[in-house]
């Protein structure tokens, strides 16, 4: 068994900030060679594509929209051609909103599940030539999916997705060596709770503190690392899963 990724290379989407920044380095720094996208021009974006350049490998980042599929062939092609074939994919890329049942309009529905669910399998699919032996799909996915949250049912019935489509992707893929499992963080101190005003922030901090048996927030680095964890060879009989990093929630 192995538990460095020395030699894999992987594609991660929605690489440039939070958890799927931390995937990115996390993965880097295993071994593995890392293409990453993103979707819009940022700060964060710049300082990721400076420190992949301070990390051994051969990294890159590139901006993409997976809601787009021309830009996910792009994408796909970005990595045909550097690489020749992928190891590891993780599909990270997400966006979440709080609105009212009532009020949720069709685009803003889409919006969501369209970043989340359905790029996820615009993503699989069209890696899968790509894929050598042993190959691993991580999905980011979300606790929100088993306990539901008011004001985020689009959130929630993406996520929710998400582990279904791994399940079934799992037994179908399976016979080709792919595996397919999805991470479910819980409350995880990432960017957006950082930004969010200081008082608010503490309070926030204090009442899911409460809530997890570990009794704080979790890191962006402690998903990476499971992320890690289902890119090697230690779970390489694990498929159609889905790993909790929760703090006991």
């Amino acid at each position: 068994m192995n538990p460095t990724l020395t030699g894999k290379h992987a594609l991660v989407t929605g690489g440039s900030r939070g958890i799927g920044r931390a995937i990115v380095l996390a993965l880097a720094r295993a071994g593995a060679d890392v293409l990453a996208c993103h979707q819009n021009p940022s700060a964060q974006a710049d300082q990721l594509a400076a420190e992949l350049k301070r990390t051994d490998g051969d990294h890159h980042l590139l901006q993409a929209d997976v809601t787009d599929p021309v830009d996910v062939d792009r994408l796909v092609e970005e990595a045909r051609t550097r690489y020749g074939s992928l190891d590891v994919v993780v599909h990270n890329a997400g966006v979440i909103s709080h609105v009212p049942l009532p009020e949720l309009t069709a685009a803003e529905w889409h919006r969501v599940l369209d970043t989340s669910l359905t790029a996820a399998f615009t993503v699989l699919q069209k890696t899968l030539p790509l894929y050598g032996q042993r190959a691993s799909v991580v999905l980011i996915g979300s606790r929100a999916a088993a306990r539901g949250i008011p004001l985020r049912a689009h959130y929630t019935a993406a996520k929710a997705g998400l582990e279904g489509f791994a399940r079934s992707a799992a037994k179908e893929l399976g016979g080709r060596g792919v595996r397919v499992n999805v991470i479910a963080p819980g409350v995880i101190d990432s960017d957006d709770i950082k930004a969010i005003p200081a008082d608010r922030r503490a309070e926030l901090v204090a009442r899911y503190s409460e809530k997890t048996a570990i009794g704080r927030l979790g890191e962006t680095e402690e998903v990476a690392g499971a992320a890690v964890f289902l890119a090697s060879d230690l779970s390489s009989y694990m498929t159609g899963q889905t790993l909790n990093v929760d703090g006991g929630i």
